[in-house]
């Protein structure tokens, strides 16, 4: 619903934030200004319960009291839909407050637009099957804790001063050189059992204990291999049971766990994002009891978005065994990316929604859904045009996360400066999915530039390119220093597409068009999606196999003749038809080229066909049958003229010719 359709709640905090009604209501096209009131938690909170009684959306610019609204509304039995927007610690609590109304205007533009369509769900069954892996004293600690609420099962890593439960309530096992795969509700875990005792067949009957001469064996029944002399006493009374077997070949043991704590000081998966399911709490016991706690919440059916999928015609990851772009596994920090052929695939239980496979992603083959980039474009452009409808100018865009990102801006507007007047927040499910379509995009809709925040908490794999600011000190340091840079003379209206290279191609082309500097080509780094494809005509035979490669269609050939083309625009650098060519002919120039010139189609080789001289049937180049006769014209199988002859027929005249010419049997050769 159309924010003029809603009614709009506006309060200044006790006098703490200067709002403008008129100014406001003009930049959001209201019709009427808006009141402002003082109070609206408190002395005034009758003016919010009276337009509950509309029925209509509502829009309340505080997110402190959102609890009370929402109380209030749930009593109220309000039915509409309510928004909360934050504009005292954005905006209001600022050293520029009395100049924010544009990003006043700018914030609360974001309640008129649309809830984004729902995305596909994936789901989760999780029925309380618990793996407890570490050393025997935490682990067995928490196994009696845990025990009443959840099937628990320890597998223990080292029995020091362990001693095991006088009941038998779970099953224990000990192992070394685990591996966890899995996600929440289905774990996958193996180990290799080292120690002679099976505690699975042990009934801890402590007759091994005293059999022992050396006591090597505790009460966590284990065998220390530093004590143990080897006399074998233990096996003998251990008798028919058959716990202890110091000959055991078969060492590999696995087991299906719906949840994982592991006790480790390392976490046995060493990933920067952990799989749902999956806690690792360290040696803190602080933090091992908030694991305990969460993991009784960890029951059921869950369900989370399908954050990304591929799309494996676009993907450049291979071709014919030969590997190109493999950006979305090397940056995704839970593990969710691995090959699939000629593509990479994503594995969406694993998958939590980062987007940084979207950011790196050269040919737009992962489609990243949570939001849209189409999404993101309309929420900046609403934002841009109320800002400059309210008189603002050099807007900044901050993109941030909703977790530490938005800690750290609520603490710098109640404990610092606040955010200048131009730089405008704008909340992502996480920074990482902020990439080139989206930067570029905000530029050329009028932004004077981007800043993106990142948490010191986010995978290493994708920091490159994102500034991090520890805390709000630092964060305020960075972001008041901080000059505005030129913007386009004329802001783009397009609306941002879901596929990464036309949008790229949509910003590039405005930013040509009304930026204040106009080169025409632009050098890059290595690796950089855009580029042109260097071609030696010497080395050259046109054999296509670069064309078969090439996963956008930047390299292409005609039927009619042996012609190479190329279109700068589709390439993404991805590196398959130099790695594919045989006669490494080709090399990559990574540049942007803007203009027309960009999408043409030029040739890069041609040649004269070469004639079957039998039926006269064009079928290669000539370069490509004289490189061939000169290679194997000293080749004993092609000793003779015949041999040599029939490499300069095509396929069916060559066999034609074999067949009308046989003196013997044929042989594999021959064909």
């Amino acid at each position: 619903m159309p924010i003029q359709n809603k009614t709009l709640k506006l309060c200044n905090c006790n006098g703490t934030v200067a709002l403008d009604g008129t100014t406001l209501s003009k930049a959001l096209e209201l019709g009427t200004p808006i009141q402002v009131d003082r109070a609206l938690c408190r002395q005034e909170i009758n003016r919010f319960t009276s337009a509950l009684q509309d029925g209509g959306d509502v829009v309340v610019a505080c997110t402190q009291e959102a609890p009370l609204f929402q109380e209030l509304a749930e009593a109220a039995c309000f039915t509409g839909r309510m928004q909360f927007v934050n504009i005292r610690e954005f905006a209001g609590w600022s050293a520029e407050g009395k100049l924010a109304q544009p990003k006043v205007a700018a914030l609360l533009a974001l309640a008129g637009i649309p809830e984004p369509e729902p995305v596909p769900a994936i789901s989760f069954k999780s029925d309380g099957a618990l793996l407890i892996v570490g050393p025997a004293e935490a682990a067995l600690y928490w196994a009696e804790q845990l025990k009443e609420k959840l099937d628990v099962a320890v597998l223990l890593t080292s029995t020091r001063n362990g001693t095991l439960p006088v009941r038998h309530d779970y099953p224990v096992y000990s192992g070394k050189t685990i591996i966890i795969k899995g996600f929440i509700g289905k774990f996958n875990v193996t180990w290799q059992h080292e120690n002679p005792i099976d505690l699975e067949l042990c009934t801890r009957c402590n007759a091994c204990i005293r059999a022992c001469p050396e006591g090597a064996i505790g009460f966590a029944y284990q065998i220390d291999s530093d004590k143990c002399r080897d006399h074998r006493a233990c096996v003998e009374a251990c008798g028919s049971i058959g716990a202890i077997d110091f000959e055991r070949t078969v060492k590999a043991r696995s087991g299906r766990f719906d949840l994982v704590l592991d006790l480790s000081a390392v976490p046995l998966m060493w990933l920067p994002h952990l799989p749902e399911g999956y806690l690792a709490p360290g040696r803190d016991p602080l933090d091992q009891a908030r694991a305990a706690l969460e993991l009784s919440s960890l029951v059921g059916e869950f369900e989370k978005p399908r954050y990304a999928e591929i799309k494996t015609g676009l993907c450049a990851h291979s071709r014919n065994q030969v590997i190109g772009c493999s950006r979305c596994i090397d940056v995704c920090s839970s593990g969710a990316i691995h090959p699939a052929g000629n593509s990479a695939e994503i594995d969406p239980h694993l998958c939590l929604g980062c987007g940084g496979c979207h950011t790196v992603c050269p040919t737009g083959a992962v489609q990243y859904a949570y939001p849209r980039p189409s999404d993101i474009g309309l929420r900046i452009r609403k934002m841009l045009a109320a800002f400059s409808a309210a008189g603002g100018k050099e807007a900044c865009i901050l993109f941030h996360d909703g977790k530490t990102g938005l800690e750290l801006l609520m603490r710098l507007g109640q404990q610092g400066k606040g955010l200048p007047a131009r730089v405008i927040p704008l909340e992502m499910h996480d920074v990482a999915a902020t990439g080139l379509d989206v930067l570029l995009a905000t530029v050329a809709f009028g932004a004077s530039q981007c800043v993106v925040l990142h948490p010191s908490s986010e995978a290493e794999s994708y920091i490159e390119a994102l500034r991090e600011a520890g805390d709000h000190a630092a964060l305020q340091e960075q972001i008041w220093n901080l000059k505005p840079a030129d913007g386009v003379l004329e802001s783009a209206v397009f609306s941002l597409p879901d596929e990464k290279r036309r949008s790229l191609e949509f910003s590039l082309e405005h930013l040509a068009k009304h930026a204040s500097q106009k080169p025409e080509l632009i050098p890059l780094f290595a690796g950089a999606p855009f580029g042109q494809v260097i071609l030696d005509k010497a080395k050259c035979t046109l054999c296509l196999s670069c064309v078969g490669a090439c996963p956008t269609r930047a390299l292409t050939d005609t039927p009619e003749m042996p012609r190479l083309k190329f279109i700068e625009r589709n390439c993404v650098q991805c590196g398959l038809c130099v790695q594919t060519c045989p006669e490494g002919a080709l090399s990559l120039e990574a540049r942007l080229l803007l203009g027309a010139e960009a999408r043409q189609n030029k040739v890069l080789n041609e040649a004269e066909p070469f004639d079957c001289i039998r039926c006269g049937k064009p079928f290669a180049t000539k370069q490509m049958i004289e490189s061939m006769v000169g290679r194997l014209a000293g080749h004993s199988m092609f000793a003779g003229g015949e041999a040599i002859k029939r490499l300069k027929m095509c396929a069916d005249c060559r066999i034609i010719d074999m067949m009308e010419g046989q003196t013997c049997e044929t042989t594999i050769h021959d064909l």
